[in-house]
């Protein structure tokens, strides 16, 4: 008889033991560096291995099947993993002494050559102060030792713990032998308690890809979608990325994801990663989703919500003493994660708050977990490309999967990745750091409160010294700056930053009764400086300049993304970047990594252009050298004619708070219903200034925006709820000394400096802004861009192509070609 046939289940030996292992509180209050995330630690992995000799196999892939059953579903558990390193020797005498194994049973012989599991890890830490290995990498070794002896049918086995310090390269080991009982005896339990896991995801995949299987797009499609959602689903299926300017009333969201839904539910995909970089864009993704499941389609769908915004205390505090739910979370989180899971199907905020509260567990961390097994995740950009807030269990280093990335707004994604992969130091924060731990609480006087004072003192006395050789690094390099100036090198500052990271990763743990939020906040920005220099080639610049406060700054500057962005996307098995504005595509698909056999398409619009006014008023600027009262003037006859014509809901989008406030002041009492946008905004105050824009309203209500800002992407309001939207200037960027190095990097790398830093980030703004008032092929609007400029052919260039009908006005003739259309539409 045939043996059975099991469904696999897979997971790697890391994901499991840190899964099933972990215990214990959520504690901030220590330094736990992610050994082995910078590159410096894959260049000593790769040192240590060499100098272990010739009979020292590196890198060696070890795999194991363990079939199990639970709760009436049998499978087959394919556990693997790369071990750094396998060897044998005698049991080895250390500083420590003999090394023995106790277990008498186990027959130890400190002549006999046992084999030993190498597991390598690279760290600031001072390694000669470690009193034991860190648990889940000792149950990593266990993994791997166990696989090795059931694979080679030995009875003794060792494991080799090594930590390497990144800095001094100074090594210890910590040494230790396992019977084959008490090793199996050990991964069984593992194996066991992971089944309930496994025999739930292998219900939920036959239930989601057989629901899947039965549906159907949900709509009637509109001109060229279908054409869309094939070429996303190809895309995916033939593991490319793809870039789409998909015009507003397109329905690009629900075109990407029932295509990478449809892939989901074949297996050709493993996850879906939805990306976006503004929260409004989230609800629309969440829409899309529900859409789905509410055509009988079965889908784990979560949301990833910021920390900043689930956590109940007024600032995040993750640890037992400020917050309870830190205080024993990794012991109730898993039974927290089991119970929504079993339970739910589109996670959103307030689910995660609501099994949050009843298990009493961190609601991020949670939503973290979920994100684990859930079959989409709708989240910020950074979660997925930012190395400093990227998922961890997704995108670490060495790890990849059969991902699907869809990228909504994709033309922010440049910014945001030139943001992410830079850092920037300020020499004053280090100042205030020492000053903070200076001030620091003192032990409190009870047993051993001599000893442990005596441990602080000392760990103060390291960390402040650390921080003045930074402080020292960066005034040696404010002496040498004026104003601004571009650096070779920033060695000396790298070297005193590395030091401070290793002492605090040393000593934190003597530090938990001190004041030092700072230099925690410093520990956590120095490890990403760090990391991105030792990245660094030459698409960046190092730069010193001043703050508005002239406090002095050190900027380590990512000039262009594609680069760094390409670890991530390599990480998936297909991208799909789609924006109403990918204008023009070559810029995006070469600044976010698209290779030579990517491609790009349009998606037709299905919008009447007869039911839109586009009109370019000629005769106003916004050039710097023209603001002032003559053209503020101007632009207020224009908005007061523009929004007289027909009583409804308006937008009028300006390149700047200050000319938003002149130009108001400016137009007084004369035109009634003017609301305007705050500097900084609540997100209960961003949805009330919405919900205002009423449908049919009784009177006119006229918004004065800022281009680039909350309100001038994202935002969804449909049919009469916004009727016109006015553009005032084409959006180019202040100009700076930043702004300038990207001119002059450009210049010289495709003598496209202008573009490349000013007009398209520019001219994205506009497409933006002016998108607001079309939102379906039902709508009707006006649109009214105030800039000579645009009849310029750099900026018509920049047109899309559903732009080609626009018109030209001026101040005197807007107000009758504005009357016509309305007329012209009754």
């Amino acid at each position: 008889m045939d043996a059975p046939e099991y469904t696999r289940v897979e997971i790697s030996v890391r994901d499991l033991v840190e899964f099933i292992l972990r215990s214990g509180d959520i504690d901030n209050r220590y330094a736990h560096g992610d050994m082995g995330a910078m590159q410096e630690g894959s260049r000593l992995h790769r040192k240590l291995q060499k100098a272990a000799g010739q009979d020292y196999r590196a890198e060696v892939m070890l795999k194991h099947e363990a079939p199990a059953e639970y709760d009436g579903e049998s499978f087959l558990l394919c556990i693997q993993g790369r071990a750094d390193g396998i060897f044998s020797e005698k049991p080895p005498v250390t500083a420590d002494g003999i090394f023995t194994d106790d277990k008498k049973e186990d027959g130890n012989d400190p002549e006999e050559i046992i084999t030993f599991i190498d597991e390598i890890k690279t760290t600031l830490r001072n390694v000669a102060q470690m009193e034991e290995p860190v648990s889940v990498h000792r149950s990593q070794a266990m993994c791997y030792a166990y696989i090795y002896l059931l694979q080679n049918g030995i009875e003794k086995i060792g494991i080799r713990m090594t930590y390497c310090n990144q800095d001094t390269e100074e090594v210890r080991y910590f040494y230790e032998t396992f019977g084959a009982g008490e090793l199996t005896e050990w991964f069984d339990k593992l194996i066991k308690e992971y089944a309930k896991w496994a025999a739930w995801q292998v219900k939920w995949k036959r239930l989601r890809n057989a629901s899947i299987g039965k549906g159907s797009f949900p709509f009637e499609y509109r001109a060229g979608q279908k054409k869309l959602v094939g070429s996303v689903y190809r895309t995916i299926t033939q593991g490319k990325r793809l870039f789409i300017e998909a015009p507003t009333g397109v329905g690009k969201t629900i075109s990407t994801v029932f295509p990478a839904v449809w892939a989901l539910g074949e297996d050709r995909v493993e996850k879906i990663f939805y990306g976006t970089a503004k929260t409004i864009a989230r609800t629309v993704a969440e829409e899309a989703f529900q859409i789905l499941t509410g055509r009988g389609m079965h889908l784990k769908c979560v949301t990833i919500t910021s920390k900043e915004k689930l956590c109940l205390l007024e600032k995040p505090d993750c640890n037992p003493v400020a917050c309870e739910r830190a205080k024993g979370h990794f012991d109730r989180v898993n039974d927290a994660v089991y119970d929504m899971l079993t339970h739910e199907e589109l996670v959103d905020r307030s689910t995660i708050e609501k099994y949050a509260e009843k298990h009493m567990v961190c609601p991020f961390e949670m939503c973290l977990d979920v994100a684990t097994w859930a079959d989409a995740v709708i989240c910020d950009y950074n979660y997925i490309f930012d190395p400093s807030a990227h998922l961890k269990r997704f995108f670490d280093e060495g790890r990849s999967g059969r991902y699907c990335f869809l990228i909504d707004e994709a033309h922010n994604l440049v910014e945001r990745a030139r943001d992410m992969y830079s850092s920037t130091f300020i020499k004053e924060d280090f100042l205030t750091a020492k000053a903070e731990l200076k001030g620091g609480k003192e032990s409190p006087a009870d047993t051993g409160a001599q000893n442990r004072r005596m441990k602080a003192d000392m760990a103060r006395n390291r960390v402040l010294s650390a921080l003045e050789s930074c402080n020292k690094a960066l005034l040696a390099m404010k002496r040498e700056c004026d104003d601004f100036d571009v650096w070779e090198d920033c060695d000396k500052f790298v070297l005193a930053l590395t030091r401070f990271v290793g002492v605090y990763e040393d000593v934190s743990k003597d530090m938990e009764h001190m004041n030092t939020e700072t230099i925690a906040d410093l520990y956590f920005e120095a490890r990403h400086f760090l990391e991105m220099h030792e990245g660094m080639d030459g698409d960046y610049t190092i730069y010193t300049d001043y703050t508005g406060d002239k406090n002095f700054r050190l900027r380590l500057q990512c000039m262009e993304p594609r680069r760094n962005l390409e670890a991530y996307l390599a990480q998936s098995l297909s991208s799909i970047f789609f924006s109403a504005t990918l204008i023009p595509v070559k810029y995006y698909m070469e600044q976010l990594g698209a290779a030579a056999d990517d491609y790009a398409v349009y998606a037709d619009s299905p919008f009447d252009t007869k039911r839109r006014l586009l009109m370019v008023g000629t005769d106003v600027s916004t050039k710097y050298t023209r603001r002032g009262e003559d053209e503020y003037l101007k632009i207020a006859k224009y908005i007061t004619v523009f929004t007289q014509a027909k009583r409804g809901n308006y937008i009028v989008f300006f390149p700047s708070y200050r000319m938003m406030e002149d130009v108001r002041e400016l137009i007084g009492e004369s035109i009634s219903g003017i609301v305007m946008q705050e500097r900084t905004m609540r997100e209960d105050q961003k949805e009330e200034f919405l919900a205002a824009f009423s449908e049919a309203p009784d009177e006119s209500r006229i918004a004065f925006c800022v281009m680039g800002g909350i309100f001038a992407e994202g935002i969804d309001l449909q049919g009469d709820r916004l009727i016109g939207v006015a553009v005032v200037g084409t959006g180019l960027p202040m100009v700076c000394n930043e702004r300038e190095l990207f001119r002059g990097y450009f210049d010289e790398k495709n003598h496209m400096g202008f573009e490349y830093s000013y007009l398209y980030n520019g001219m994205n703004k506009v497409m933006q802004a002016a998108g607001r008032v079309i939102r379906t092929k039902e709508d009707v609007g006006a649109i009214l861009l105030l800039d000579e400029r645009f009849t310029n052919r750099q900026y018509l260039d920049l047109f899309p192509r559903e732009w080609a009908d626009w018109e030209r006005v001026s101040v005197d003739t807007v107000g009758k070609r504005v009357v016509d259309f309305w007329n012209g539409l009754c």
